[in-house]
């Protein structure tokens, strides 16, 4: 069991009476470790990029700024033929050398008719093939959710491998860095409420870009691909 979930346990017990305790304690042990499942690949930058894909994103790799934005100008172009796309209020997309792909992102809150958005990921989660971010001033809610084309950008060094880490790394009892709110996003939206049929895009982004920045294993893009293609 991970240090995260033997403190939850350890502060309900501490909480409940003796008998409530020990039933606790019994579904805990009935439940097994819980332990995270394996994941797809002995890798982790290779298991999150499987995973992103095996959730019907796209995703691409940048090793420096100047390949950050190309890898967003070849989306923009490949999809839309467009140069246009909004972007959060945060100082690491504000950083990047866009005028040298020849972008220029509006910073702020999606508006109609802006049918992409870029934000930038805090946390990457490898099980899950998701992205965590802050939701705030720097990335505006409605960039993550409305957008017809949602890009994301990740560093390798916010990889976690599971949601215990990804809990432990967020931290939400320092009172600096609180935030309104937490999305986890794992792919494009969907749902299947109309006839049990299922549908992509219905109530939000109809696809989902996950860029994956710095030193990426050699090859590991390559076989994620050929694993979702195979």
């Amino acid at each position: 069991m991970s240090d995260a979930r033997r403190d939850i346990f350890a502060r309900l017990r501490g909480t409940c009476p003796d008998a409530a305790a020990q039933e606790i304690d019994a579904e805990r042990e009935s439940l097994g470790s819980g332990s995270p499942p394996p994941l797809p690949a002995a890798e982790l930058c290779e298991a999150f990029l499987r995973n992103v894909l095996r959730n019907r994103g796209t995703v691409d790799q940048a090793r420096s700024r100047g390949d950050t934005v190309e890898a967003v100008r070849r989306f923009l172009h490949d999809t839309y033929r467009s140069q246009r796309l909004v972007a959060g209020n945060d100082s690491r997309l504000a950083a990047l050398p866009w005028r040298d792909a020849g972008l220029l992102p509006r910073f702020g809150s999606l508006e109609d008719g802006e049918p992409v958005a870029l934000s930038y990921a805090q946390l990457g989660i490898a099980e899950l093939g998701a992205v965590l971010t802050r939701t705030g001033k720097s990335n505006p809610a409605v960039n993550n959710l409305l957008p017809r084309h949602h890009i994301v950008l990740l560093d390798v060094e916010d990889l976690v491998p599971a949601m215990e880490q990804a809990w432990q790394r967020l931290d939400l009892t320092d009172r600096a860095a609180r935030t309104r709110g937490v999305n986890i996003i794992a792919g494009p939206s969907s749902t299947a409420d109309i006839g049990g049929q299922l549908v992509y895009g219905a109530h939000g982004p109809l696809g989902w870009h996950v860029i994956l920045l710095g030193e990426v294993p050699d090859g590991a893009l390559e076989r994620a691909r050929e694993a979702a293609s195979g």
